[in-house]
């Protein structure tokens, strides 16, 4: 047989040979350090056996799949681990995943002693150097092995298998677990490995099975990359918005008010104030759209009529359902179906199109309790959402225009190169939960992706997340551990009209049928704050801070002067505030650098008698004395422009 390398070279065998052996035939070197192959563009275990002509290129730590592969024998190592520590735990799942692993054991909750524990006796395991053995199992056998080994979750996994299956196990000197693999030959391989934490999690992701304690963590071929692994992670936590945004006072949570349902201090409301103020003036006086405000809740009829009652019920809250006494009402999860009898309201003739309508939007969704999280997942939240009605020919214009707004935005966020696309389309395999036909989707998504090319955005797909009505351009970003959410969404909708009676008068008089675009320009108000607080670190562009400038007067003497510079900055629209405090100077200008501050103002006798200030910034340390009218110039054209400023030192020495 011949076997055609990575590089084009061929091996010629007469026998069979496993992935390996043909490594090792190769180089001892490469032997060595190989994790997998890939033979025929499919990743298999380097115990398989080749008896025929094929490609083959040998997989290793540096190559990303042949870094799952370790990461997925350091997860059976951790599994075999917590057995030897906790006899009564079972062990479940235990995947590889983007950036680690993880395995869930039914189980009492770990502590972080625990996880420690578990790292140490990982030690042992991969001292000890076990080769890893692969063998199967027919199915009925297999179901009878881990019967006896009292693993009752694998036992039910092996059951979901067809018939007549071929069971794969791995096992590391005495410990088994059932797995299809690929894993590295020997658990000497394991170099660097860390558990990063434990969670809860349930059986199969349903939240009526069995709790679950998941272990997280990670492994990386070499210590040094592990080290930078690590280090990153504290940079995530130090960035995280959950912790961040609370330290620093812009929202809270409350156990009696529910998850989901954060509370914005005056500090977090006025950043989203501020945002709110300007998507609405930039919407309206630059971008051609008319402002809407509709109700918070409305019939079931209403929702119905739109579909959301058949394909969307379970996330939306409804009321009254089984009193039958009063109307079933549900509040909104979605504007689309109320601003489309306010298009309705009037006639339309074709000339009047695209109409284009925004509604800052609060909204909301019944979310799963376990997916709450901070402010990118919650179950009210405001939008900044809008429907274009339009015929058809104007389709192609309109979510050109909307790509470009919701770039705009991005690029004045200063968020833009932290973004992806992605064309979300239906599922072909569960049809009942879309509107329309094969030919339906087929011909939108196809819209869609041919708009994306023509402008040149790069994009992926995927399958399942359309909405209901049609498929969506989304505009994806990862929080600092890696979980994306879509943060924009541009949605094109062929359906809706009909259902609603909605139509425009063409040129030759008769009715027909628009096209809609749903679509948000900056998206969710509660999710952008918790992507703008990981991205900058809490250390917001100027005009979007609470506290713009803070005056710091030397003594009590010099209050009257830091009274008259606040309400000059004031009176040129600045959040300032002034720090009264009988502390030290040297105190008040630390306590502003903790609190993220971009600009202190120092006053003492020379700023007094000179009507100048002393600068300080966030940007460049110690900026010297400058005329207050100057001072309040410059940030005015930096507050105006949205200028994002960049940080010219790392640290100030403390005075």
């Amino acid at each position: 047989m011949k076997i055609t390398l990575k590089d084009g070279s061929v091996k010629e065998y007469q026998e069979t040979k496993t992935v390996y052996e043909i490594a090792q035939d190769i180089s001892e070197g490469l032997a060595r350090v190989a994790c997998a192959g890939e033979l025929n563009g499919e990743i298999v275990d380097l115990r398989t056996e080749i008896d025929k002509d094929a490609e083959l290129n040998i997989v290793t730590a540096s190559d990303p799949e042949g870094l799952k592969v370790i990461r997925h024998t350091t997860a059976h190592v951790m599994a075999e681990a917590v057995q030897h520590l906790f006899p009564n735990a079972k062990i479940t799942i235990g995947p590889a995943i983007e950036d680690g692993f993880y395995y869930d054991f039914d189980s009492e909750p770990f502590s972080r002693d625990d996880l420690d524990k578990i790292e140490a006796e990982m030690k042992k395991i991969i001292k000890e150097g076990h080769e890893i053995k692969r063998f199967t199992l027919p199915r009925a056998e297999a179901i009878a092995f881990m019967e006896e080994r009292k693993e009752p979750y694998k036992v039910e996994l092996i059951e979901d298998l067809p018939e007549g299956s071929v069971i794969s196990f791995y096992d590391q000197g005495g410990f088994v677990d059932l797995c299809a693999g690929p894993h590295l030959m020997s658990t000497k391989g394991i170099k660097a490995y860390k558990l990063i934490s434990s969670s809860m999690a349930y059986w199969r992701g349903d939240s009526n099975k069995a709790r679950l304690q998941r272990i997280y963590g990670t492994a990386f071929n070499k210590k040094e990359e592990l080290k930078e692994h690590l280090e990153k992670l504290e940079d995530a936590k130090r960035r995280d918005h959950n912790k961040l945004g609370r330290e620093m006072g812009l929202f809270t949570t409350v156990d009696v008010i529910g998850q989901g349902l954060p509370l914005f201090t005056p500090k977090g409301t006025k950043m989203i104030m501020k945002l709110q103020r300007w998507i609405e003036d930039l919407e309206d006086k630059e971008w051609g759209y008319v402002r809407t405000r509709t109700p918070l809740m409305a019939k079931s009829d209403l929702y119905k009529i739109s579909g959301h009652w058949d394909h969307y019920m379970d996330g939306m809250f409804i009321l009254n359902k089984d009193d039958n006494d009063k109307e079933t009402m549900a509040l909104r999860p979605m504007t689309c179906p109320f601003q489309y009898y306010v298009y309705m309201n009037e006639q339309h003739s074709y000339r009047d199109l695209p109409y284009r309508m925004s509604e800052t939007s609060t909204l909301f969704r019944n979310e799963d309790s376990g997916e709450m999280h901070g402010l990118t997942r919650v179950r009210q939240f405001t939008i900044t959402e809008a429907h274009i009605i339009l015929r058809p020919d104007q389709a192609e214009e309109e979510l050109t225009r909307c790509t470009e707004l919701a770039h705009y935005v991005m690029k004045t966020l200063g968020i833009d190169g932290d973004v992806s696309f992605r064309l979300s389309k239906w599922d072909p395999a569960n049809k009942d939960k879309y509107l329309g036909d094969d030919e339906y989707w087929n011909n939108t998504q196809q819209y869609l992706r041919d708009v994306m090319h023509k402008n040149g955005i790069e994009f992926t797909e995927a399958d399942g997340e359309a909405a209901f009505y049609g498929p969506k351009i989304d505009i994806q970003a990862k929080n600092v551990y890696g979980k994306e959410d879509t943060m924009v969404t541009i949605q094109l909708d062929c359906s809706s009209a009909e259902k609603f009676g909605m139509y425009y008068i063409d040129e030759k008089g008769e009715k027909v049928l628009p096209w809609i675009i749903h679509r948000t320009s900056m998206g969710c108000y509660e999710r952008t704050l918790a992507w703008l607080i990981e991205h900058y670190a809490g250390k917001f562009p100027t005009w979007l801070c609470p506290e713009q400038v803070r005056v710091l007067p030397i003594s009590e003497k010099y209050e009257e002067y830091a009274e008259k510079v606040r309400k000059e900055l004031a009176a040129a629209d600045v959040d300032v505030t002034v720090d009264n405090r009988s502390e030290k100077i040297g105190f008040k200008i630390r306590e502003a650098r903790l609190d993220k501050l971009p600009y202190m103002l120092v006053v003492g006798q020379k700023e007094a008698e000179e009507g100048t200030v002393s600068v300080r910034s966030r940007f460049s340390g110690d900026e010297g004395s400058k005329p207050l009218a100057d001072f309040i110039a410059a940030i005015k054209k930096e507050i105006d422009t949205k200028e994002i400023r960049k940080e010219e030192l790392v640290e100030e020495k403390n005075n």
